[in-house]
């Protein structure tokens, strides 16, 4: 039986950690998530689709669901949700005392169950989530092998300026002859290194830390995501992007039959972009007055003239639910494109940095010893 999550998250006392970690939930705690990652609420959602779809009811859907869990927090999650249900409260509501579902996930649920259409919903919800972990997965994929050239870069200096230089600064020495100034400024960086490395390290660290204080700032969310906008080709992929979580979010509520200016206001929440939340929060009174939804979001550069006319016409024939299902799965083709063709780029030109870094190291070191030939051949 998994250890209740009340436990784990809130101890009370000195002894509750003593008990905790005698029973192993302590180590488990940091091994395990405690929340519901969207590569599970994908799993969830596709499980209560087929047991719904098959005539299971709510309870019994759950006490399946439970019983398959291998993670004793999700176990818990489950089990929790389970209990709710017995005592009479709707899934929505047992979803929403749990703090692991977000309102976009509750209100779908919600219109779902009051419409008969949960099948439906269930079947939604679990497409919304793959599609959300593909287009993590690319970025991530993008993002990986810069970040490993990098590391290899941090070893291939700490090798080159921890031994190789101190080796050539070893035969300089033993002549009393002028360096370079080149040669002069990586021997210097070389004895420096170790604390260069730490100011360097501790200088990323409070950076980290300044980023988690802050992010949540509306002045640094406003600067940092214009700066963003700025950096070519990186401007069009972000933008894109949050493109893609938009209209991937909205075809999902309206789908559920959720009225228009209730959706904008669920994925103003949901959607932690700046331009975006900015421009709904005018689309929504625009909305509110009877202006259209393409005419409204047209006066926001975020949007791409694309995606209004397209979602101008389709408001002509209410079918603006199939429309954003469409625009997003071409953004979405559009980023896998994109994440490619940026990979395809990066890979050449790390390898050139890389190799600069090292030969302007040796370039550095072998230039001096040119001129020490000359002086051995003259002695």
């Amino acid at each position: 039986m998994g250890i209740p999550i009340s436990q784990i998250e809130k101890p009370r006392s000195k002894e509750a950690y003593k008990r905790n970690f005698a029973k192993g939930s302590f180590k488990k705690s940091f091994l395990v998530s405690k929340k519901m990652n969207d590569k599970k609420k994908c799993a969830f959602y596709k499980d209560m689709g087929t047991l719904i779809k098959a005539g299971v009811d709510f309870k019994s859907a759950l006490t399946i669901i439970r019983d398959q869990q291998t993670n004793h927090h999700i176990k818990d999650i489950i089990a929790d949700l389970l209990d709710k249900v017995i005592t009479g409260k709707a899934l929505n509501q047992a979803m929403a005392s749990t703090n692991n579902f977000s309102q976009y996930e509750i209100f779908s649920i919600q219109i779902g169950e009051e419409t008969g259409n949960l099948e439906s919903i269930t079947n939604e919800l679990e497409s919304y989530f793959e599609r959300k972990i593909k287009l993590r997965k690319q970025i991530i994929s993008m993002l990986a092998y810069p970040g490993f050239i990098l590391i290899l870069t941090f070893g291939t200096l700490y090798f080159m300026l921890k031994y190789v230089v101190p080796m050539f600064e070893t035969v300089f020495n033993q002549f009393d002859k002028e360096l370079p100034a080149l040669t002069k400024n990586i021997i210097y960086l070389s004895g420096k290194f170790n604390i260069i490395s730490l100011v360097f390290v501790v200088g990323t660290i409070m950076l980290i830390l300044i980023y988690k204080r802050i992010k949540h700032k509306t002045n640094f969310r406003k600067y940092s995501t214009g700066l963003l906008l700025k950096i070519p080709f990186v401007s069009q992929l972000l933008k894109q992007v949050y493109l893609t979580r938009f209209c991937q979010s909205l075809a999902l509520l309206l789908v559920s039959k959720t009225s228009l200016v209730e959706s904008l206001s669920l994925v103003q929440k949901m959607i932690s972009f700046y331009p975006i939340e900015q421009a709904l929060e005018q689309v929504k009174i625009d909305v509110t007055k009877g202006k259209g939804l393409g005419e409204s979001l047209s006066q926001f550069k975020v949007f791409d003239v694309h995606m209004v006319s397209m979602l101008t016409i389709s408001e002509r024939v209410n079918e603006l639910d199939t429309m954003f299902l469409n625009l997003a799965h071409h953004y979405e083709a559009e980023v896998e494109h994109k994440t490619k063709l940026m990979g395809t780029i990066i890979e050449p030109l790390l390898i050139v940095f890389i190799g600069g870094i090292v030969g302007l190291i040796m370039v550095s070191m072998y230039a001096p010893m040119f001129d020490l030939s000359k002086v051995i051949g003259t002695g």
